[in-house]
This record gives C-alpha cells, structure tokens and sequence, in this order.
C-alpha cells in the first residue's frame, strides 16, 4: 500500500477508520438524497464530529478541503459513476470513470480514490467495466502515490424490483478476492447475510477491509452488526446512510467510534447515544 497518503484515513492509536459516505448524489437518485439534500449542513454535521475520512464526489470535495485547519478529515474521492441504484431498471447499465481522475484527486489533496467491482446479476458488462477502471486506476494510482480504495459489490435483482445488495459470502468472497488482485490497496466491503461468515471476507484479503453500511437500519442493528465485523477483524467501516440520516448524525459517528476505535461494545454505544437524546 502507498503508506503516505494511506496514514491519514487509519486512526494513529486504533489503525482504523471510519469513512463516513456523502457521495450519493451522484447516482442521481431522488431516493439516495435523504439527509444530504443540503449538503453543506450534512458535511457540517459530519465533519464535527471528527470522524477519519469524508467520501465525496469531485464536484462537492470542496465543501471539505476548503476548510481550514490540519485536523480535519482526510478525504476520499469518489471517481465512478454507476446508474443501477434506481428503483427502474434502465436498458443499458453502466459504471463510467471520470476522465484524469487521479490527477483530480492529487489536485484535491485526496488521501484515497474510491471505485465500484460490480457483480450485478443478468448484468456482466458492468463488471467487465468495473475491471477496465480498476485497471486504469491502478496504473495512475502507482504513479501518483494514491490508494486505490475498491468496493466490491454484489448485487441481486428483486422479482421485478430494483437491484438489491446480496450478502451471500460465497459471492462475496471471491469479488473480494478479485478486488484484491487487481490492486486495491483498501477493500470496502458489504457485510455477509451471516455475520458469523466474515472471517472468510477477511481471510481472503490481504488488504485492510472496510465494511459498507448499505441502506438505513436501526442503531441497534448498526452498532451491533459494526461491533461483529470488528471482531472478526475488519479495519473500520464506510457508512453513509447510517449516519446521515440519523436524527444527530454527530452523535451516531461517536457511538461508532467507541466501537471502531474505542474497542467497546455495542451495548455502551447505544447507551452512548440514548444520553446524547438520539433516537
């Protein structure tokens, strides 16, 4: 891994991390939008509560690097666009990389760039788009000193629904794998249907495995799920929705970094957030 940069996104006492995801937007799903329609106030809230890295698109990296001070977030940026999020299916699926974009992100003073390793069921052009990235990325990304950061996804299609993320390991586990292989330097990873399973995700990497949040659920399910996938060794987490939705999205990061880099129980961290008056 290009420690350098690297350094900024781990927590010098834990060695973890907690990346909290504002790059919704870019799907340009109206459902995606809840809790960051302003955007500047989801940043606001975020950024005061000390998490280690923001993620963030090209077009809204600003809201964080314009600030002053050495101790804000590192950020990570967000460099693919992908259009299977909607509730309608559209015809021709696609995950599109933005031109230069790892000289973007050295302009930006990124830590890290962020990219999709899709498996999208009845859709494998996707994935064959998602490795022609990952392969361009990890060129410019040796040559720049940046980390790679790929998020290996496995998608399944609900009977005439939109796509919705699989947690089957089996599935998982060889994506990640893949991900691996190509050159990511950081893996953030979806969390297993059986938790008991992520020891097997973290045993086929041998890069640091970041677990995403996915879509809204409860503080206990997410405290605890967070809890389990520490335990089984992952690094940290990426959430987006988990925190931004949440009624004070500064309180729910603390709750998570007792877990994440305090080494504490979920119980606490839910007592944690009941004294903060979060529901």
């Amino acid at each position: 891994m290009t420690v350098v940069r690297a350094n900024r996104l781990f927590n010098a006492v834990s060695g973890n991390c907690i990346n909290v995801a504002i790059d919704h937007g870019i799907t340009g799903e109206l459902e995606l939008l809840g809790g960051i329609v302003d955007l500047p106030h989801a940043v606001d809230a975020v950024v005061g509560a000390h998490p280690d890295a923001v993620q963030l698109a090209v077009g809204s990296a600003h809201l964080l690097q314009e600030r002053q001070g050495a101790q804000k977030p590192a950020l990570v940026l967000r460099v693919d666009f992908a259009n299977i999020y909607g509730n309608d299916i559209p015809d021709v699926r696609f995950c599109s990389i933005m031109e230069e974009a790892v000289v973007q992100a050295v302009r930006l003073d990124a830590a890290a760039v962020v990219c999709n390793l899709f498996d999208v069921a009845d859709a494998p052009e996707i994935r064959q788009q998602c490795v022609h990235n990952i392969l361009r990325l990890r060129a410019d990304c040796s040559a720049y000193q940046m980390p790679l950061m790929v998020e290996p996804l496995v998608f399944r299609r609900e009977k005439g629904g939109p796509y919705v993320s699989d947690g089957d390991v089996r599935r998982i586990v060889p994506l990640v794998r893949q991900a691996v292989e190509l050159g990511a330097d950081v893996i953030k990873a979806d969390p297993t249907d059986d938790l008991d399973d992520y020891d097997q995700v973290i045993a086929v990497s041998t890069s640091p495995v970041l677990v995403r949040g996915g879509g809204r659920v409860t503080d206990e399910v997410v405290l605890r799920r967070t809890e389990q996938v520490m335990r089984a060794g992952a690094r940290g987490i990426v959430y987006g929705r988990n925190i931004v939705q949440h009624p004070q999205p500064g309180a729910m990061v603390k709750a998570l970094s007792s877990i994440v880099h305090g080494g504490g129980s979920a119980d606490k961290a839910l007592a944690m957030l009941g004294a903060d008056g979060a529901s």
